[in-house]
């Protein structure tokens, strides 16, 4: 299920415990509302109720235990229909979907966050790493978030 910014801070985060998997942050409703760096609020589509930042919404999920990602591999890998159900089902889609999760996170992190959203995030990512159960997954990881810290590679995938 996924909730807008159209809900308040307050609903948002009642409904988070109830299953949500997908969190908007940072949304601008206003033809072109990205190119500003203000918000304009006399041309939104609709009310924005969430006025929080994307690094504000990614600090509050990490700080409530959930792991902000931003992955679309299984989309460009072409893991869709038949293709992905059959990842789920076999529970393989865990070797894909956490270390993904972690690496996506890593270059926000890295590209966007506040420093203080950064501390929060790499201490999350290193505690997260250590849950990788297959040793080779959990390696490569490791090692492409370290290419993310300390280059400019990006678009790391499973």
């Amino acid at each position: 299920m996924i909730i807008s910014t159209r809900e308040s801070e307050q609903v948002r985060s009642k409904l988070l415990r109830l299953g949500i998997s997908q969190v908007s942050g940072g949304s601008r409703t206003s033809v072109g509302g990205y190119a500003e760096k203000d918000r304009p609020h006399d041309t939104e589509q609709f009310d924005v109720s969430d006025q929080r930042t994307l690094d504000e919404v990614v600090k509050w999920l990490m700080q409530s235990g959930h792991i902000p990602s931003f992955c679309t591999a299984c989309y460009r890998e072409g893991r869709t229909g038949d293709r992905f159900m059959s990842l789920c089902k076999s529970g393989q889609i865990l070797n894909c979907c956490h270390p993904n999760a972690l690496m996506t996170l890593a270059e926000y992190l890295v590209d966007y966050a506040s420093p203080e959203t950064k501390a929060i995030g790499f201490d999350m990512i290193a505690k997260e790493l250590k849950r990788i159960p297959k040793e080779k997954v959990r390696a490569i990881a490791a090692q492409n978030i370290e290419d993310i810290k300390n280059s400019n590679r990006r678009d790391f995938r499973f």
